[in-house]
């Protein structure tokens, strides 16, 4: 009778930790799948008002470039009437891709991004920054077309279906490695219970 109770309350106890860990995994895998931008010149609805040497993004893990070739990335500065800034020559260093910063009359920007996570996929987007310039800043004169470098890059707008969202997470690593914690500590019970299940199995029934 105890031998079979011990059976039957094992068995609850995998499928209760099955119930915990299954949605945890499922919660761990597209967490770890994708980088995340963890700082940007300038950053998200800031308000500029002097101009840096380089605008800048930076993601938590490195972004992949095949041969130090940009292809895949794109940064582009454009203002409330659709006029783009700066030439589009990118430099992609780690996790960082940046360009020389340049900007024309004060008003609202957008920045549209594109860029290669570590894993593979592609991701773009876009975030708005006001731009309030002191006095002696220089002002450059926009352009009807995207930037394209001299003619070396592709010179068109970040992709609007990227294969995969990179959003602005400072703290995404820190919180992804509770997650992994809590995940194996649950995958480690439901191994032991279910070694115990089988052991138990093996010993076949007793009298009651």
């Amino acid at each position: 009778m105890t031998t079979r109770f011990t059976v039957r309350a094992t068995a609850a106890l995998i499928v209760a930790a099955a119930a915990v860990a299954v949605p945890t995994l499922i919660v761990v895998s597209p967490a770890h799948a994708h980088d995340s931008i963890v700082s940007s010149t300038p950053s998200s609805g800031e308000v500029l008002t002097q101009l840096p040497p380089r605008f800048s993004i930076t993601t938590n893990e490195p972004l992949l470039t095949m041969q130090n070739s940009t292809s895949g990335f794109a940064m582009q500065i454009r203002d409330s009437t659709g006029q783009y800034y700066g030439d589009g020559c990118l430099t992609v260093s780690g996790p960082t891709m940046s360009q020389a910063a340049a900007l024309g009359p004060a008003g609202a920007y957008t920045v549209l991004w594109q860029l290669v996570s570590g894993d593979g996929h592609t991701a773009s987007g876009q975030y708005p920054f006001t731009w309030a310039p002191v006095a002696g800043q220089p002002v450059s004169t926009g352009s009807s077309i995207p930037p394209d470098c001299n003619g070396t890059a592709a010179g068109q707008a970040p992709s609007p279906n990227p294969t995969a969202v990179v959003t602005f997470s400072p703290t995404s690593s820190a919180n992804l490695s509770d997650v992994l914690w809590i995940g194996g500590a649950i995958a480690a019970v439901l191994l032991a219970a279910l070694v115990t299940f089988l052991a138990l199995g093996r010993r076949g029934p007793h009298p009651d």
